[in-house]
């Protein structure tokens, strides 16, 4: 379910990034993945991926193109951080650090 394996005590602790980080950072990578993917890779259901989409799209972060029966999704990389602490900071930083 994870890419990279890990072990029941990981599963269970917590991390830096939030499911609405990841997926942010698996579309800005692949945008032309689908829900189940998405879903796969980050190691949520397919149901919270999709409402953690449709709150990304809501918002701004993301812009979802139809093509044919698929969907290709676009992050918005001038979007800036929610939180006030880094509401200076854009998406494109965060972007940024995991493509390099």
């Amino acid at each position: 379910m994870y890419i990279y394996p890990m072990t029941l005590t990981e599963q269970s602790s917590w991390t830096f990034l939030s499911n609405h980080g990841h997926i942010l950072i698996r579309i800005a990578q692949n945008p032309d993945l689908k829900v189940s993917e998405i879903a796969a890779g980050i190691g949520i259901t397919e149901r919270s991926t999709l409402s953690i989409l449709g709150d990304l799209e809501e918002t701004g972060y993301i812009s979802v193109e139809r093509i044919g029966r698929r969907n290709r999704y676009t992050v918005n990389p001038k979007k800036k951080f929610r939180h006030p602490n880094e509401a200076s900071h854009s998406i494109g930083e965060l972007i940024e650090i995991f493509n390099n």
